[in-house]
């Protein structure tokens, strides 16, 4: 579990339980909104991670927004693109 900025969180091939325990210690820190970001084949895992904060644990966060796109990334000389996703919760 990578953490960048005060409300973002990254998620990678973890259970979905330890990036939904940063995400809870992040709201009862005080704040408002976080970000849940992720790229290829982590973003069910990001998905899964939205849907369990807010039906399982702190039932007033609402999804604010969605935003999906693609990343160009260079790997072993040659150019991939990656697709993206960032949930946004709001309180």
């Amino acid at each position: 579990m990578v953490e960048k900025g005060d409300n973002t969180i990254l998620v990678g091939k973890k259970p979905p339980m330890a990036y939904v325990l940063a995400a809870i210690t992040q709201f009862s820190d005080g704040q408002d909104e976080i970000h849940i970001k992720a790229r290829g084949r982590c973003i069910s895992n990001a998905v899964d991670v939205s849907q369990i904060i807010k039906n399982k644990f702190i039932k007033d966060v609402k999804i604010a927004s969605v935003d999906i796109g693609t990343e160009t990334i260079e790997s072993e000389g040659k150019q991939m693109n990656v697709s993206t996703i960032d949930i946004t919760l709001r309180r």
